[in-house]
Order: C-alpha cells, then sequence, then structure tokens
C-alpha cells in the first residue's frame, strides 16, 4: 500500500490524460486543441509536482487518431499546447506516451503496461516500485498494478468506483487534491 511519505524526489509520476489533466469529452474525444480544456487548477498542481519527482511522464490511450477521426499533427498540436501551458506555471512533462492502436489487447494500449516499458527505456532511471499512476479509469489503475505501479484514482468522471478497492492504492477527487496532500508530506 502506497502511502505519500515513501515518495521523493527519485519517484517517477505516471499521469493519464483525459480525466485527469483536461476535461475527458463524454463518450468521444479530444480532437483539437480548442477541445482541450483543463481542470481547474492542474497547470498550478504541475507546478508542485514539478518539484516532487525526478520523472513526470503521461501515457494515453488515445483511439480518436487510430480511427482516423484526428491525425497524429493534431494530437502533437493538442500535446504542445499543453505543454506550453503547463511549462508557464512552472511545471513540467518529460514525455507522452500514446497508444492509438484500435485493438484493446494491444500491448502498448492501457491496461496492458507496454507505455510504461516505453518510459523506462527512455528512461532507465525508473523504477516502477518508486512511480505512481495517476487516473481516472479502473484500466489506469490496472495498468499501473501490471507495471508494478501505485496508483492512485482520480473521481473526476467515475466517482461511483468503489474504494477501498484492490487496483487504487489512494484515491483523490481532482489533481490538484493530490498535489495538495503530495506538498502537505
Amino acid at each position: 500500500m502506497l502511502s505519500l511519505d515513501q515518495v521523493n524526489n527519485e519517484w517517477t509520476l505516471f499521469l493519464d490524460r483525459d480525466g485527469v489533466l483536461n476535461h475527458e469529452k463524454n463518450n468521444d474525444y479530444v480532437l483539437n486543441r480548442a477541445e482541450f480544456r483543463f481542470y481547474e487548477g492542474v497547470p498550478e498542481a504541475m507546478a508542485v509536482l514539478n518539484t516532487l519527482f525526478q520523472h513526470i511522464v503521461v501515457v494515453t490511450n488515445q483511439k480518436g487518431v487510430g480511427k482516423g477521426l484526428m491525425s497524429k499533427d493534431d494530437l502533437a498540436d493538442i500535446h504542445s499546447h499543453m505543454l506550453s501551458v503547463i511549462e508557464q506555471a512552472g511545471g513540467r512533462i518529460d514525455k507522452i506516451y500514446f497508444c492509438s492502436d484500435l485493438a484493446d489487447d494491444s500491448p502498448n494500449r492501457k491496461p496492458q503496461a507496454g507505455m510504461a516499458l516505453q518510459a523506462r527505456q527512455d528512461f532507465p532511471a525508473i523504477d516502477f516500485s518508486k512511480s505512481i499512476m495517476v487516473g481516472n479509469r479502473p484500466s489506469d489503475m490496472k495498468f499501473g498494478r501490471n507495471a508494478g505501479i501505485h496508483t492512485v484514482y482520480l473521481a473526476t468522471t467515475h466517482p461511483e468506483t468503489p474504494f477501498p478497492h484492490p487496483d487504487i492504492d489512494l484515491r483523490f477527487n481532482s489533481l490538484p487534491e493530490f498535489a495538495a496532500a503530495m506538498k502537505a508530506v
């Protein structure tokens, strides 16, 4: 079980995107920069988290690309905008990993651990036992468990998800609430 006082600046933070950093579209995809809307307080929360973690990476399933509803350039434009706002607030994201595969059993599609393995390949200092996955869906929590990563559930879009739950170590209402708890330790 995760205790926030265990966490130090050797740890890695894995973040889902939609429903964690920004508003998720109900049964649809954020297709362009105009549709991307941060949750209130997220850029400032990222500035707090920036000082607490060695690496911060985003791992996001993006079937909208695989379905041809948006291009990789559209996704890159959304991410460029997202990074710019976070950096202006004093935060950072070291790298964004996305899976556009349509097959639910793709090795890189959450809940499979492929994107975590990609991150560790790019950042060899990543130790999954000293990592936290923050997400808003059961598949994010299962991704964390599959990679041996601690899990933090955000009740932004699916507050009905039971807690305690075997795949969830800690639960918060939002990323700013998680960041405030981390800062208070």
